[in-house]
């Protein structure tokens, strides 16, 4: 029985009584009756608007995954087919596919080549002595000398 259905239940049992509403008792049974189906009246409206906003919250979800979907390449969750795979993750199956998991303290150098670009790149770069600029095709060389921190 639902609070809608127990309050018109009520409101019968009394109808039923014929209570005289002109003394006291009948008064404050009358009111309290119709209090409750006050009250019943409000909590049916907040269940209402309560399932209303679930739902809606719901669809805001079910558009934000398929936001996140197309955001993000799902190619990464075809290496898995269910959850259990993930525990044959291995990071050096990704070395080769550019992850960076910070794992490393990399320098990063930086360049201007005569042509204006700005070319950054790291520590085994600079170890095999130069780089070709991406946008003249220019060779750049690196020289450099053991320099003591002292000397500095």
């Amino acid at each position: 029985m639902t609070i809608s259905e127990k309050s018109a239940y009520i409101k019968g049992l009394m109808d039923g009584l014929n209570l005289d509403t002109e003394k006291a008792e009948g008064k404050l049974i009358a009111a309290l009756v119709e209090l409750m189906g006050d009250v019943t009246k409000k909590l049916t409206d907040v269940e209402d608007t309560t399932i209303a906003i679930s739902d809606e919250l719901d669809e805001i979800e079910e558009d934000l995954d398929a936001i996140e979907d197309y955001i993000l390449d799902e190619e990464d969750e075809d290496y898995y087919d269910d959850e259990d795979d993930f525990d044959d993750y291995d990071e050096e199956d990704y070395e080769d596919e550019g992850f960076d998991f910070g794992d490393e303290e990399t320098t990063i150098y930086e360049v201007k080549c005569a042509c204006g670009n700005v070319i950054a790149f790291d520590e085994d770069t600079l170890e095999e002595g130069s780089i070709v600029c991406d946008e003249c095709g220019e060779t750049l060389e690196f020289t450099f000398d053991d320099v003591d921190e002292d000397e500095e």
